[in-house]
């Protein structure tokens, strides 16, 4: 079983004004992969993401999960917070993601999510909405146990 950790990035969210569905989503729908044994809503402070994604990062998560902070707004930050954290980007994640999203709106070429890998952590950004994250989420669930499997040293692959 993997170790997760769910971060949500909403100013509301923070301050108790608005409920969190989208962070809600994501950990009962990694529940067969692992365990969520980590979650946690912060402002869209960009240094406040930074040192929780660390922090998780040196914790030994598997997987971290964020949600919110991709868009456009002035304090939309996750992308650059993921980015101050990770060794380098996985592209084709993201990539697919959007992809998925330009399916159901226009709005998904505006994503600016990142996915990508510190160490043997695997980072994942997913927009706030909880509509994207129901649609996006089934994207990268089927890859995510063998990217995990390849980051954590098994490189052995099976037909």
């Amino acid at each position: 079983m993997w170790k997760i950790a769910v971060l949500t990035s909403s100013d509301q969210g923070a301050l108790g004004q608005r409920v969190d569905t989208s962070g809600a989503y994501i950990k009962d729908a990694v529940r067969d992969l692992g365990e969520v044994v980590a979650y946690q809503i912060l402002p869209d402070d960009e240094k406040g993401l930074v040192t929780q994604l660390r922090a998780w990062v040196d914790a030994g998560m598997d997987l971290i999960l964020t949600t919110g902070g991709t868009g456009l707004g002035p304090r939309d930050n996750m992308p650059e917070a993921t980015r101050q954290v990770i060794d380098r980007e996985i592209p084709g994640m993201s990539e697919a993601m959007r992809y998925e999203s330009l399916k159901h709106t226009p709005m998904g070429m505006l994503s600016r999510g990142i996915c990508g890998q510190k160490g043997r952590t695997l980072i994942i950004n997913l927009p706030g909405s909880l509509k994207a994250v129901q649609e996006l989420l089934p994207v990268i669930l089927p890859v995510l146990h063998h990217a995990l499997m390849v980051i954590h040293g098994q490189t052995e692959h099976k037909n």
